[in-house]
């Protein structure tokens, strides 16, 4: 019998293989997993990867698969392509049928030493991605904080808050409907580099964003590709 862990790795290898070309067109890729099988795909993973609640997991949990998926990733392929024109600076990686989009202190969005206001060049990137939001109606957006290992646990954890916070309350300030956000914070629990460097300390005090079609767009899909 296949461990449970295994499992979820090899189907996570199966989405990502078929799903996953940073910078690169999906819309084709998008189609590949069958309706049936994104949705017990998307289900799988999005309640096992990392704590359940990463950007990856929300992704892929909201797998639509098919046909339908396909005329998702048209859409999100268009989208990341404008993230990608209008903000250089921004990590853009296309993921299944959503887009990942990853502010770290050299990319875009960043804060000050234990600060969380939005100034400066933050605030042209965002005023720039709310525009982008405005062209793309039918999303839902899934902001996240996060930092470095740099002091306590707790006082990581509100900081990550207050910065996830302030990016999707600067959002909803240009106009960006407050019911396509979600946000949510995990401190210094998932670190992407090594925080014993100060080069992976920087890259770990990000904020990333999960754009997904919302439920609206899912059954003009359907409906647009007959299920």
């Amino acid at each position: 019998m296949i461990k449970r862990t295994e499992l979820i790795v090899m189907v996570l290898s199966l989405v990502l293989g078929c799903n996953t070309v940073k910078n690169a067109n999906n819309t084709q890729k998008g189609a590949v997993i069958g309706a049936t099988g994104g949705a017990v795909i998307g289900g799988v993973i999005g309640n096992n990867v990392g704590k359940g609640n990463t950007v990856l997991g929300a992704i892929i949990g909201g797998v639509v698969g098919g046909a339908a998926g396909g005329y998702i990733g048209n859409r999100m392929d268009r989208q990341a392509e404008r993230i990608q024109e209008e903000i250089p600076g921004a990590e853009v990686t296309r993921v299944g049928e959503g887009i990942n989009v990853t502010f770290s202190q050299g990319a875009g969005v960043y804060f000050d030493t234990n600060k969380s206001d939005i100034k400066g060049t933050s605030v042209e990137t965002l005023n720039k991605l709310a525009g982008i939001f405005k062209e793309y109606p039918k999303t839902v957006i899934l902001v996240e904080g996060h930092t470095d290992s740099a002091g306590s646990d707790e006082y990581n954890m509100g900081l990550s808050k207050l910065r996830a916070e302030s990016v999707t309350n600067y959002l909803i300030s240009q106009g960006i409907d407050a019911s396509r956000f979600t946000t949510k914070w995990y401190g210094e629990a998932q670190p992407i580099a090594d925080n014993a460097t100060a080069e992976g300390k920087a890259k770990n005090r990000r904020v990333e964003l999960g754009i997904i079609a919302s439920e609206e767009l899912k059954q003009e899909a359907m409906q647009k590709t007959k299920g």
